[in-house]
């Protein structure tokens, strides 16, 4: 089974950025990891292609941004070329301590992972879009996760305080570890990469 060229182009640059920005020793194995389990290509969903009105709103700018950093930029291009493929979801369960624009404000997509454009079950990695001013609700899960930030935004987790990892910047989740992010007054985009057991 071999994969798309725009699926493999994004796993690759995405892989290469994942692994210039982590430095946490616990992201750096989890990332190992998750190439291995890639290695395997898995069916891909046809036809599933959705985007929500956020998206619409504020994607293009995303995309269009530079950073100047090689590994990011091609990883940000790679994105772009696959997005038109891709299913964009509002997070569901409970957003109690959401903003009260989270539920417009926000966009999730499962590029590997179940019920994603890859469906599989031992990698999820997927990508997050907010509008400006949006608090993500305080959330948790037994997947353990590595971020890597694309975008301005606020991040916590644990009894940690908002912490900004700037373009570029990573950071690791350990497994059932409760975490939020926010956007400031620009949207905010990152991708996530989990490893289930």
């Amino acid at each position: 089974m071999a994969r798309s060229e725009a699926l493999q182009d994004f796993l690759d640059a995405a892989l290469a950025a994942f692994d210039e920005a982590a430095q946490d020793p616990r992201s750096r194995r989890s990332l190992a990891r998750i190439a291995a389990n890639l290695e395997a290509p898995q069916p891909e969903r046809a036809d599933i292609a959705r985007r929500l009105p956020v998206c619409d709103r504020y994607l293009d700018g995303v995309l269009s941004t530079r950073t100047g950093r090689p590994a990011l930029d091609r990883l940000i291009g790679c994105f772009g070329a696959l997005e038109p493929r891709l299913e964009w979801k509002p997070r569901g369960g409970d957003a109690g301590s959401a903003s009260e624009n989270f539920a417009a404000g926000h966009a999730n997509t499962m590029i590997v992972g179940p019920a994603a454009l890859e469906s599989r079950r031992d990698v999820w990695l997927g990508a997050t879009l907010m509008a400006p001013d949006v608090r993500y609700p305080d959330h948790d899960h037994a997947p353990e996760e590595t971020y890597l930030v694309l975008s301005d935004g606020e991040f916590m987790h644990g009894d940690s305080s908002w912490f900004s990892p700037g373009v570029g910047g990573s950071f690791y989740n350990p497994p059932g570890i409760r975490h939020a992010m926010r956007s400031t007054d620009r949207p905010l985009f990152a991708l996530w990469a989990l490893l289930p057991d």
